[in-house]
């Protein structure tokens, strides 16, 4: 099931779905992705980096802590978006990355592509 939870809400991710999460942040957007990036997922996460490279030389943040599966389908996505970020002066970053999404970076050679934080800004 593909799911998309405006902002500023916390429902329980279905099994198989993911919750996207939105909310400003000093640099730009901080997005938050619970659940499971896959080929099911992806258009509502790519929508949703959409969105938040609307305005220019903007930063998103992509909060991965509590992202439980991401596939190449969604690494590709957030490829894709980092490239139409650079275009515009922006830039995507990951923050508090699970050991699955830094091994799959490894695995690709993706591991530069994208600065990673600790933790999200407040």
């Amino acid at each position: 099931m593909n799911r998309h939870t405006p902002k500023n809400s916390g429902p329980a991710v279905e099994p198989g779905g993911i919750t996207i999460e939105t909310r400003p942040c000093a640099e730009g957007t901080v997005l938050t992705l619970r659940g499971e990036l896959d080929l099911d997922t992806v258009g509502s996460v790519e929508a949703a980096l959409d969105a938040a490279l609307a305005g220019p030389a903007t930063v998103v943040v992509l909060d991965c802590g509590d992202l439980e599966f991401c596939d190449s389908t969604g690494l590709n996505a957030m490829l894709r978006a980092r490239s139409r970020a650079e275009a515009v002066g922006s830039r995507i970053e990951l923050a508090r990355p699970r050991p699955l999404v830094l091994r799959m970076l490894e695995l690709t050679g993706a591991t530069d592509a994208f600065r990673i934080r600790d933790g999200t800004p407040p």
